[in-house]
C-alpha cells in the first residue's frame, strides 16, 4: 500500500468514527488485528457490537467503495469478529457487520453510505 493510500485510510476511517460517533456509537476498537485479518472500527450501538468495514475513494472510476467488500472479505471480518468477541468476554452480546462508504469529493461534497447490517457469509456466526 503506498502512502497515500494508507493516509487515505486513515483519513476515512477517522471521518466515519467522528460520523459513527454523532449517530450516538461508541468506538470500542480501532484497526483491530488478528492473524485472520483486521476491523477497520469495532463500535457498539446500544449493546450491540458492530464490526464496521470501512470503505473510502476519491472517485468511482473502480466502482464505487462499498462494491469491494468481497465474500472474502465478509469471511475475513468475521472470523476476526469472532476472536474480538471472545477476547472481551462479549461472546453474548448481539453483533452484526456494517459498511460504510466515504466517496470524497462528490458533487454535493463527500458523501458517506452507511450499510447496516450486511449479510456474514454462511457458515460463519
Amino acid at each position: 500500500m503506498t502512502e497515500s493510500r494508507r493516509a487515505l485510510g486513515t483519513r476515512g476511517e477517522e471521518a466515519i468514527a467522528f460520523y459513527l460517533e454523532g449517530m450516538g456509537y461508541r468506538i470500542a476498537a480501532r484497526q483491530y488485528r488478528t492473524a485472520n485479518g483486521e476491523i477497520d472500527l469495532v463500535a457498539e450501538d446500544g449493546d450491540e457490537v458492530v464490526f464496521v468495514e470501512v470503505k473510502t475513494r476519491r472517485g468511482t472510476t473502480f466502482g464505487f467503495p462499498e462494491e469491494s467488500v468481497t465474500d472474502s472479505k465478509r469471511q475475513k471480518i468475521a472470523a476476526t469478529g469472532q476472536r474480538f468477541l471472545e477476547e472481551r468476554g462479549w461472546t453474548n452480546r448481539p453483533f452484526r457487520i456494517d459498511v460504510v462508504s466515504l466517496l470524497l469529493g462528490s458533487s454535493t461534497g463527500d458523501a458517506i453510505q452507511h450499510f447496516r447490517g450486511i449479510d456474514a457469509p454462511k457458515g460463519n456466526w
